[in-house]
Formats: C-alpha cells, sequence, structure tokens
C-alpha cells in the first residue's frame, strides 16, 4: 500500500479503539454508583481486604504500623459545582481505557502484524494477550497494595497538630484513578527491555551489572510511597524486584536470538 493508504488503515484502527474505549467508558458511567462506593472508595476503609490482611500481619509480626487505614483523619470534599460531574467523567474513561486496553493491543496487532515476516509473527504469537496480562495484573497490583498505602501515607500525614487534612474530591480520586493505571504501564517493564535488547540497546550483562543500581532506586520508590516500616517497602518492592529478575531472564532468550540472527547474516 502506498504511505496515504497506510494513513487510512491506521485511521480506522484508531477508530475502532477509540469507540472502544467511549463503549468501556459509558457502561462504566451507567455503573459508576458501584465503582465509586465498592472499589474507588473502598480501599480508605478498615474493612479493604488489603487493609485487614495487612492488619493481621501486623499483628502477627507485633508491627503496629501495617494496620493502615484505621484512623483516617481525612475526609472528602466537593468545592466545585461540577466537581463531582467531572470526576465521573474522568473516572468513567480510565475505566473505560483500562477494560478496553486487551482490545485496543489487539488493534494495534492487527495493524503491525501485515508488516511481518511469518517467523515474526509466529515468534510474535500471544504478544497480545501477554501485553494485556502484564497490564492488567499491573493495574490490580496498584489498586491492592500501592492505592491503600499511599491513602494510608498522604492521607494521615500532617506537618502540625492545628493543621486537618480535608482532601479535595479531584485530588483523592486523581490518586486513586491513576495510580493503578500507571502501575500497569509499569508492569510493561520486561517486555519493553526486550524490545530494547533486540533493537541492541541493551543486554543481559547491562541489567545484571546494574543490578544493585536497580534494586536501590526500586527501594527508593517504595519508600516514597509507603508507611515508614520496612515491612511494607518490601511488600511493595518484591513484584518490582521479581519483574527485573524476569526481564534479565527474558532479555537473555531474546539476545541469544538476537546474537544468532546477526551471525546467520554474515
Amino acid at each position: 500500500m502506498s504511505f496515504l493508504e497506510h494513513l487510512e488503515e491506521l485511521r480506522w484502527h484508531l477508530v475502532r479503539a477509540a469507540i472502544s474505549i467511549v463503549i468501556c467508558a459509558v457502561a462504566a458511567f451507567i455503573f459508576s454508583r458501584f465503582i465509586f462506593d465498592f472499589l474507588l472508595l473502598a480501599p480508605k476503609n478498615p474493612d479493604f481486604i488489603t487493609n485487614k490482611l495487612l492488619c493481621r500481619l501486623g499483628e502477627y509480626l507485633n508491627v503496629k504500623t501495617l494496620c493502615i487505614n484505621t484512623h483516617s483523619s481525612f475526609d472528602i470534599q466537593n468545592l466545585a459545582m461540577a466537581g463531582q460531574f467531572k470526576a465521573d467523567i474522568m473516572v468513567s474513561l480510565i475505566t473505560g481505557m483500562i477494560v478496553a486496553f486487551p482490545y485496543i493491543m489487539w488493534e494495534v496487532w492487527r495493524f503491525v502484524a501485515p508488516a511481518l515476516y511469518e517467523k515474526e509473527r509466529k515468534a510474535a504469537r500471544g504478544s497480545v494477550w501477554l501485553v494485556s496480562a502484564l497490564f492488567l495484573l499491573g493495574v490490580v497490583f496498584g489498586y491492592l497494595m500501592i492505592v491503600p498505602l499511599s491513602i494510608d501515607f498522604l492521607g494521615n500525614y500532617t506537618t502540625s497538630a492545628q493543621i486537618s487534612n480535608h482532601i479535595a474530591l479531584d485530588s483523592y480520586f486523581s490518586t486513586v484513578a491513576y495510580v493503578p493505571l500507571a502501575t500497569g504501564v509499569v508492569f510493561e517493564l520486561p517486555l519493553l527491555l526486550i524490545f530494547l535488547t533486540k533493537v541492541g540497546a541493551v543486554n543481559p550483562v547491562f541489567l545484571r551489572k546494574y543490578r544493585r543500581h536497580a534494586y536501590i532506586v526500586l527501594l527508593i520508590l517504595a519508600s516514597i510511597i509507603t508507611p515508614p516500616d520496612v515491612i511494607s517497602q518490601l511488600i511493595v518492592m518484591l513484584p518490582l524486584v521479581v519483574l527485573y529478575e524476569m526481564s534479565i531472564v527474558l532479555t537473555r532468550r531474546a539476545y541469544k536470538k538476537h546474537q544468532q540472527i546477526i551471525e546467520n547474516e554474515k
């Protein structure tokens, strides 16, 4: 096809992806009461599943700081006339993007696949499901782990006893909605490193050499979003370390294949 025909083909893939987001967003808007009451507001309550499990773990280990969101000292306030409506729209769009993500990846694959050789298509078979699974796994991890810890730390953080926390509606829902979305993107790290390995930007030796530096970065990241105790930091850091180690294993395989291709070309 010509360049303009490629653009036309891309346009329709983007249109179908956008339509899928709109459909899922409309469905989320219809069920917004359930999403707000049972999903978005739940992490700040003591009976949230993560809060209960961490509290039991804290009692077992005698670490009181693990009992989070049991003494929330903030309330959520709407300060704008259209504040709740805007929050509803924002949450619906983010929910629509998360739910429609597998279909969006399928549309991307349908556009890219015709340009690949048969061997490349076979090698990339199942990549749509892998990308979607990692993204959704990251969303679940962000919602169940990072969101409750962030709410407890940021919502109860005070610089003076004379200052009380009154959290704005958009501020609270921005945290609860965007954190899982960002975590879903972070969980794509193994696939990103595999791609960089195939193009020759990184290699397994580089990742192993700077493993300690990566661990320090992950520990700093975990310490920022968790209460000031080692157990909470390790709970958040452990999945990120697993992702990094999994990336090393996967990039090793990708690097070997890349080297074989180069040798065969010679």
